[in-house]
């Protein structure tokens, strides 16, 4: 009965881990592996001499991440070309007020400015910012003394600048940009994209070696619409398109054509103004493998 009633607890929980350890990790295989080792650990723990379950999971999912994140900063020295965090099919939310933080906090453009920060000081802003969680519980989870989790938190929110980099834009801008984005490419309509551009926007392709992409980030309008214009109306015209909720925001899957596998994604980062200032494309196929399972985070 106590195994039944650890499984449901857990159960329970694991949204709320995977979303955890996703932001932290910015890789969803790496997050399952994380919850998973925190399943494990969980079962052989004694629920008797656990005060709070919730606490308990949150700690061990977050030490097995901080774990996970070294090794992974170590393999990234050796990374071909730009890294880009792993893209996620998002369920779509009505209640998008309610949601408004956890939705930003998926971005890939929110993600890739908490790799400034320290793995320390990226949990505990993800966990006090995000996930609400207790200065105590962060400090039980960090091993450290709460003062020391309170100015954990203050650093990285210092260094995060999270006001440039959690905006949200309309779903119609939003789904305005994805048609633009198309008759660019199928039709040689470059105006009408170029008009959702800020001056300085940014485009990033992550192909890790494994497939064919720019390697450098290309920045400015002239720069990037030169790009689109020159290679991706060439290289993209045979994919078939689909819209798709990345990341907590409109995104397209690009597919083989008479095929299901996926050949990219193509992801945005808006400024205040609602205009694009990133353009983020994955296409190293280990990060798109697993992108037709939906994940609630």
């Amino acid at each position: 009965m106590v195994r039944n009633d650890k499984s449901g607890m857990f159960e329970e929980a694991r949204p709320r881990l995977l979303g955890l350890a996703y932001r932290i990790l910015g890789s969803r295989a790496d997050a399952e592996d994380a919850v998973q080792d925190t399943f494990l650990k969980w079962q052989a723990a004694d629920l008797s001499a656990i005060e709070t379950p919730s606490a308990w999971l949150t700690t061990a999912c977050t030490r097995r991440c901080l774990d996970l994140l070294k090794a992974a900063h170590r393999k990234r020295v050796d990374y071909v070309g730009a890294w880009l965090p792993e893209p996620i099919h998002t369920a779509s939310d009505e209640n998008v007020e309610e949601k408004l933080a956890l939705t930003s906090s998926l971005t890939t453009a929110f993600l890739l400015m908490l790799e400034r920060l320290t793995p320390k000081e990226r949990a505990a802003y993800l966990l006090h910012e995000i996930f609400g969680q207790s200065y105590d519980t962060i400090a039980e989870a960090l091993d450290m003394q709460e003062a020391a989790a309170r100015k954990l938190v203050s650093r990285a929110k210092s260094n995060i600048g999270v006001a440039q980099t959690r905006h949200t834009t309309p779903r119609e801008r939003q789904d305005a940009l994805l048609t633009a984005f198309h008759k660019a490419i199928h039709g040689g309509d470059l105006a009408g994209l170029s008009a959702l551009l800020s001056a300085d926007v940014k485009l990033t392709a992550d192909g890790g070696g494994k497939a064919a992409t720019v390697l450098a980030t290309l920045s400015g309008k002239e720069t990037v619409m030169a790009f689109i214009a020159e290679r991706l109306t060439e290289y993209w015209s045979h994919y078939r398109w689909e819209t798709a909720q990345l990341n907590g925001g409109r995104g397209i899957v690009l597919r083989s054509e008479g095929g299901d596998d996926v050949a990219a994604t193509v992801s945005f980062g808006y400024d205040d103004k609602g205009r694009v200032s990133d353009i983020f494309i994955v296409r190293n196929p280990d990060k798109l493998a697993n992108l037709d399972e939906t994940a609630v985070h």
